[in-house]
């Protein structure tokens, strides 16, 4: 934004003028005062890092590696024979990390 220089320059008490019609004006907004209550229920869902989840229970069922997986020895994930990419000194990789 450009700025001109040769403008006369408002003084503090001018600049304070303007500050308090400005409040007066907001004052009389009554919109101003409303909180939007969608950002209040959203923010009410987000957990903090580290918050206590003592009273979770796991409701996934975890299995054992099926004789059809592997697990890579990049990425540490265990993957279905159809993703076996290569095997390298008895080590196997899927097909994302070679």
């Amino acid at each position: 934004m450009a700025t001109d220089y040769d403008a006369p320059r408002k003084s503090d008490e001018e600049m304070s003028e303007d500050s308090l019609e400005e409040l007066k004006s907001r004052r009389n907004d009554k919109t101003s005062g409303q909180v939007d209550e969608d950002e209040v229920e959203a923010a009410e869902a987000f957990e903090l890092p580290g918050a206590d989840l003592s009273h979770e229970e796991l409701t996934v069922r975890v299995l054992p590696k099926q004789a059809d997986e592997f697990t890579c020895a990049s990425c540490f994930l265990v993957k279905h024979r159809s993703q076996l990419a290569e095997t390298r000194g008895g080590r196997d990789y899927c097909v994302d990390c070679v």
